[in-house]
């Protein structure tokens, strides 16, 4: 039998339809997202029972336009306990990263979303591109990121990725290829 699925063909992916996150409150959500982010609020499903598993577990779920034909959904949960976050992982690490165009419509947002009274960091510098950081009211927090590495320096990335995860498996220390290749690019920009 694992030899009739390894010969079965990978399904043809075109992208992401939507990734979901839970939220406490769905109207606060879409209010949050239109106004920090001017995403625009597509749709909503709500059902008293869960379509998949006919569970009774009645629920609120959104849809937003993030651009680019990119869809963020979320759940309201009214009857599940109160939600939390992973505590052994560190606040920064799971975030939602959306892109924008320049490093203008970066200050830009960042200008926004600190008179909206949030909190922002950056912007931070990462080789190829750069980003700020700031939580949803969720406390999910997101990303916004513009990407201003050249093609060829996107390549000599992917050209040492494989060798960067080997020496990473092997170590768990960040791979020499990292300190060189950042060295390469801090030099050209």
């Amino acid at each position: 039998m694992t030899q009739d699925i390894a010969a079965e063909r990978a399904p043809v992916l075109g992208g992401i339809h939507h990734v979901a996150y839970r939220c406490r409150d769905a109207k606060e959500t879409v209010e949050f997202y239109r106004d920090v982010l001017g995403m625009d609020f597509m749709l909503a499903i709500a059902e008293d029972e869960v379509p998949s598993t006919g569970e009774p577990d009645p629920y609120m779920h959104i849809f937003m336009d993030a651009g680019g034909g990119n869809v963020l959904a979320f759940f309201e949960l009214p009857n599940a306990p109160d939600m939390g976050r992973d505590e052994a992982t560190p606040a920064w690490v799971q975030h939602i990263a959306f892109k924008v165009d320049s490093e203008e419509s970066l200050l830009a947002a960042k200008a926004r979303a600190e008179a909206r009274g949030l909190d922002v960091v950056g912007p931070t510098h990462h080789g190829v591109f750069k980003s700020i950081y700031f939580f949803d009211p969720n406390g999910h927090r997101l990303e916004l990121a513009w990407q201003f590495g050249t093609p060829d320096q996107m390549q000599n990335l992917k050209d040492v990725a494989e060798d960067m995860l080997e020496e990473w498996s092997r170590t768990k220390k960040a791979p020499r290829h990292a300190a060189w290749l950042h060295e390469k690019i801090a030099a050209e920009t």
